[in-house]
């Protein structure tokens, strides 16, 4: 019998572990899984390419239920102590909401118990003495307060499967366990943060089907605030619902449904339409689950007030990316602290959301500032108010169309030298902007606009055409539009999968609109080649990056006065004056776009702008945007693996397979093909690191190459196994180290006319001795 400190991790899991566990009463088909790999790997984006970094992999997670993480547990092979993997466990137990963490090296098991309730949190267990699923489960119940069998009955119901084996990511699972958990326990007003993209409506889903098909609630109203919200959901993740699901459209109420979907607006927009949601009595609502609960609809709709008030014994659940909170709006109010949160960063970070780059441009005039000659005169004969006018006053108050144009073929640039085709959203001040924009592209762009005049259009609210292509922006299939100019209708509830530029040509200020903004891109598909996105900044809107706020958790700021109610105040545009001008800037009420009164502007074409200042800005591993050079990143990477030159070439001598090194590199961040097309193509990647995070002087692929050749040990293989080294020498100056490792080249071109992979590898006496030669040979070339 094999020593136990000889076997693999695998082994000790096969051979120990895993029977201790069956042996405790665990289910291995229903509640025990191997090897998870719960995130993806952050993408990390360099130049025009990206990489994914690790994954988070347990060994184990046990399931109650199949649907309640109840444990984590770390193996390692017998030579490490038993409690060796606990720090591991305990950082994914955080991750996974999961109260029981346990180390085993296939000796015994160190458990231990992030409840609080036991008596001493770390002990070791015997093999023999793993607790079973139900004393787990009785001391999780204890540790959540789940203390009837109704609250146990209802945080057991199984999630909705429809067979394709999809399954809650862990941050969504965490979510859901939550708010059913909360429900359970009675809590009435419940808050759930996620960042956009995250799928907040498949969690609504499933969090509604688990409530639903427990019984715990019955009758369940979903509330949007756009249409195509509403029938997005109806006809894609709530389908399951089926013919107990209807949507609330008409003005006479069918009340035999069970789940019900509506917009704000259709149930409280004119006197009339208010009386639909009276048609209901009070009460018939048990559970209310409210999309986008941080902006709720047009102030003088009041949608909150009504509805939520006239339902207030239904149990409130608010989704929303941007909890609102300011000295005068509180989501957090209203509905409690989040029961989960969810940021972008966690979700860039775990690779389940698209990072960023941010291109930022500054133009003299805004920078500068521009003032009128005496007298001057705009385009349309008004006087220009003598005064230095800056960046916030673009396009607001002073329009200057060279501008315009400018920022127009710094996009059309940017798209002719990455991808002309990739799905854009420019964001503007207002719809005459967005107008004047719309020209300007499509005047830079005449060859696109021949193949189709879709090419760039203007979404906005106030017009027909341009909201009709809405859904074909928003479809990857479809080509057309590329480019969409808009100011507000595009800033929510546009799941722009494929979205790879967002423009920012637009003041903001406000955090809240700032997230949804860059929410539009954080999607990832990889179906189109859609792993990251660019920003590009023209009025330093990306400043707001630099804000604590910007990714931290929602804090409640906003204090109720004596005597309020307490309902959330419906969200109003924040509105940014300027200061230099007493009239006050338009605004577009609920998303939809239709000022409310007129700014005086000033157009000019005379008026010549240029760039003064552009950057390039990465999204870093703390969530901070980073301003370095591809080599200082590339040192940085190297030198938190390898500390000296000394340890690289130790452990890049002893590896049987350099590709190995390499892809480990990758995996942490190092992007070899950016850097190689900026150091130089015909260096091998041990020459780029060594160069770049070492000061070490490189040689050319063909360099190391002709060393070999002068060495001649060749000499004493026989002819055919010296042709085959001769040419894996030659191979290796053309492609480098990582093709010539992998035995199957040998079923290539030029290898193939030379006799069949197992003939040549016979000329050397056989497998062993061809990959001793060919270590041999990468001795000689590294020498």
């Amino acid at each position: 019998m094999a020593d136990k400190k000889s076997l693999s991790e695998r082994d000790i899991c096969t051979k120990y572990i895993t029977p201790a566990i069956t042996g405790a009463g665990w289910d291995l088909h229903s509640q025990i899984r191997e090897e998870v790999s719960f995130t993806k790997g952050r993408i990390i984006v360099r130049g025009k390419l990206h990489t994914r970094g690790e994954q988070k992999r347990a060994d184990y997670i046990l399931y109650y239920k199949s649907n309640i993480p109840l444990a984590v547990i770390e193996a390692k092979e017998n030579g490490h102590s038993v409690g060796a993997g606990m720090q591991q466990a305990l950082n994914y137990a955080e991750t996974l909401s999961v109260p029981f963490v346990f180390s085993s090296n296939g000796d015994a098991f160190l458990m231990h118990d992030r409840t609080g309730l036991a008596d001493k949190i770390e002990q070791e267990l015997a093999l023999g003495d793993f607790p079973s699923p139900a004393q787990l489960w009785r001391r999780y119940c204890q540790w959540k307060g789940l203390e009837t069998l109704e609250a146990r009955h209802t945080v057991e119901m199984p999630y909705y499967d429809d067979g394709t084996g999809r399954a809650p990511r862990y941050y969504q699972a965490n979510a859901i366990n939550n708010t059913v958990e909360a429900v359970a326990k009675a809590q009435q007003r419940i808050l759930l943060v996620m960042a956009t993209g995250t799928g907040k409506t498949y969690t609504a889903f499933q969090i509604i089907w688990r409530l639903w098909k427990s019984g715990t609630k019955k009758r369940i109203l979903f509330l949007a605030d756009r249409n195509i919200l509403v029938d997005q959901t109806k006809n894609n993740d709530f389908k399951p619902f089926g013919a107990a699901m209807t949507k609330i459209s008409k003005r006479q109420i069918d009340k035999s449904y069970e789940i019900y979907l509506s917009l704000y607006q259709a149930v409280t927009g004119s006197e009339e339409e208010r009386n639909i949601y009276k048609q209901f009595s009070p009460d018939f609502f048990d559970l209310i689950v409210i999309d986008e609960c941080h902006r709720g609809s047009a102030a003088e709709d009041s949608a909150w007030r009504d509805i939520l008030a006239y339902f207030s014994s239904a149990t409130h659940v608010g989704l929303t990316a941007t909890p609102k909170e300011t000295k005068n709006v509180s989501s957090i109010y209203y509905f409690g602290d989040p029961v989960y949160s969810y940021t972008l960063k966690q979700g860039i970070e775990d690779g389940f959301l698209a990072p960023y780059k941010v291109v930022r441009i500054d133009i003299d005039k805004d920078v500068q500032g521009w003032r009128p000659s005496k007298g001057q005169t705009d385009k349309t004969g008004q006087l220009i108010e003598d005064r230095v006018y800056n960046q916030i006053d673009m396009d607001r108050t002073l329009v200057l169309e060279k501008r315009t144009e400018l920022v127009a073929r710094k996009i059309t640039e940017f798209l002719v030298a990455t991808d002309p085709y990739a799905k854009t959203i420019v964001f503007c001040d207002d719809i005459d902007h967005a107008e004047r924009m719309r020209q300007a592209l499509v005047n830079l762009n005449p060859e696109r606009v021949k193949e189709s005049r879709k090419y760039i259009m203007r979404i906005t609210g106030d017009e027909l055409e341009g909201k009709a292509e809405l859904d074909n922006f928003i479809n990857p299939e479809e080509r057309y539009p590329v480019i969409a100019t808009t100011s507000k209708l595009m800033t929510t509830g546009v799941d722009a999968q494929t979205c790879k530029l967002v423009v920012l040509d637009q003041h903001i200020k406000s955090m809240t609109e700032f997230k949804q903004i860059i929410g539009r891109g954080t999607r990832i598909n990889e179906d189109y080649d859609k792993f990251w996105f660019t920003i590009m900044d023209f009025k330093k809107a990306t400043e707001l990056f630099a804000d604590k706020d910007f990714d931290g958790e929602p804090v409640m700021i906003y204090v109720p006065e004596g005597g309020e109610s307490p309902v959330p105040p419906d969200d109003e545009p924040e509105i940014i004056p300027n200061e230099s001008n007493s009239q006050p800037p338009p605004f577009e009420k609920g998303g939809i776009e239709g000022g409310f009164s007129k700014r005086m502007k000033y157009i000019l074409g005379d008026v010549t702008v240029y760039v003064v200042a552009e950057r390039v800005q990465y999204y870093g591993p703390e969530g901070k945007l980073i301003t370095e050079s591809l080599k200082d990143y590339t040192r940085q990477t190297v030198r938190k693996d390898y500390s000296s030159l000394d340890e690289f070439l130790r452990r890049w001598s002893k590896a049987e397979r350099k590709a190995a090194i390499l892809q480990e590199l990758q995996e942490h961040g190092l992007l070899l093909e950016p850097l190689a097309d900026e150091v130089g193509k015909d260096f091998d990647a041990f020459d780029l690191i060594c160069h770049v995070a070492f000061d070490q002087p490189p040689l050319t692929r063909r360099e190391r190459a002709d060393q070999v050749k002068k060495r001649n040990y060749f000499a004493k293989y026989g002819e055919q196994a010296r042709k085959v080294l001769e040419t894996l020498l030659e191979k290796y100056a053309d492609t480098g180290i990582e093709n010539i490792e992998d035995i199957k080249i040998l079923t290539l071109d030029p290898f193939k006319n030379m006799g069949t992979a197992s003939e040549l590898v016979s000329a050397f006496g056989g497998k062993p001795a061809y990959m001793a030669a060919l270590y041999e040979l990468e001795e000689n070339l590294y020498a």
